[in-house]
């Protein structure tokens, strides 16, 4: 079992940044790729991007590229995502997951374990 808090989260003008973590406990951190995935009203959930165990290999939607950046520190059990240029169609729910399989962290059903999420608002 792996038990994933998200933090960071809240209110911030068109432009501006923030950085999510979400910090893991239960099991052994580095046996897991992690990915942020964010749901906003009314909508499904989507990916946004993904690292691998051992942080070498990330993967990010097309709305993000350039923009987020997702970094972990296995000393820490924690996984961030810097986010800038914040726009306000990335406000929405985002929320940390754990996936044993890399290959799978694009979409929602390869994920294995979800924290609770953080609210981000974007808006002047």
């Amino acid at each position: 079992q792996v038990q994933l808090v998200e933090s960071g989260g809240g209110a911030v003008q068109p432009g501006g940044s923030l950085r999510l973590s979400c910090t893991a406990s239960g099991s052994i951190f580095n046996h897991y790729a992690m990915g942020w995935y964010r749901q906003a009203p009314g909508k499904e959930r989507e990916f946004v991007a993904a690292v691998s165990w051992s942080g070498t290999s990330t993967n990010y939607a097309d709305s993000v590229k350039g923009r987020f950046t997702i970094s972990r520190d296995n000393g820490k059990n924690t996984v961030y995502l810097q986010m800038n240029s914040l726009k306000p169609e990335d406000t929405a729910v985002y929320y940390c997951a754990a996936s044993r399989r890399y290959a799978s962290t694009a979409i929602p059903g390869g994920m294995d374990y979800w924290g609770n999420g953080t609210l981000v608002t974007v808006s002047s």
